[in-house]
């Protein structure tokens, strides 16, 4: 996501370089002429692909949750402004869950991502740009040893959902050691 911010930000400053460039005869050239209305046009239609651009990457970004339960583990991604894929596998089918933090900005802002390898169709199951991942890790453990009977039989609810932006029961105090 961050790549994708920067890429963005340079996208839209790119007609301001453009025409600090430009020398100020051609400059003027263009004041007087036709070429002034088609290149406000083109600079117009430029702006409106780029909030577009925006646009979709804030969906696709606020889009993407994660569910974990007693019972399942759900992925929900939204792929484009039209198009989304959900996948759920159950808690038990858990075999390994990763949690990884690359780069110096990820390290400095606790966020990375965190794999699930399941013994499902989907055989893993990988959770991107996670907000304390290590915390994430934690409570998908304790949900598989509470759904596999670690408590003498009784299951605790955890209904616990989040989205990327941190906020959600997922990462209230109580549910971290």
């Amino acid at each position: 996501m961050f790549l994708n911010s920067l890429f963005f930000i340079l996208l839209m400053a790119l007609p301001f370089v453009i025409f600090w460039l430009t020398p100020q005869a051609l400059a003027d050239y263009i004041a007087d002429t036709a070429w002034q209305g088609i290149l406000v046009m083109f600079f117009g239609g430029y702006y409106m692909l780029m909030w577009l651009f925006f646009f979709a990457s804030l969906v696709d970004y606020y889009l993407d949750v994660w569910i974990v339960t007693n019972e399942r583990i759900i992925d929900i991604q939204q792929i484009s402004l039209f198009k989304h894929v959900v996948a759920e596998q159950r808690i038990v089918r858990v075999q390994d869950v990763t949690s990884s933090v690359q780069g110096i900005i990820p390290t400095f802002l606790n966020y990375g991502n965190v794999n699930i390898q399941t013994a499902g169709e989907m055989e893993r199951f990988s959770f991107q740009q996670v907000p304390d991942p290590e915390g994430v890790k934690k409570i998908i453990f304790r949900a598989y040893e509470d759904a596999i009977g670690g408590n003498g039989g009784e299951t605790q609810a955890l209904d616990i959902e989040s989205r990327r932006d941190g906020t959600g029961p997922m990462f209230e105090n109580r549910f971290h050691q």
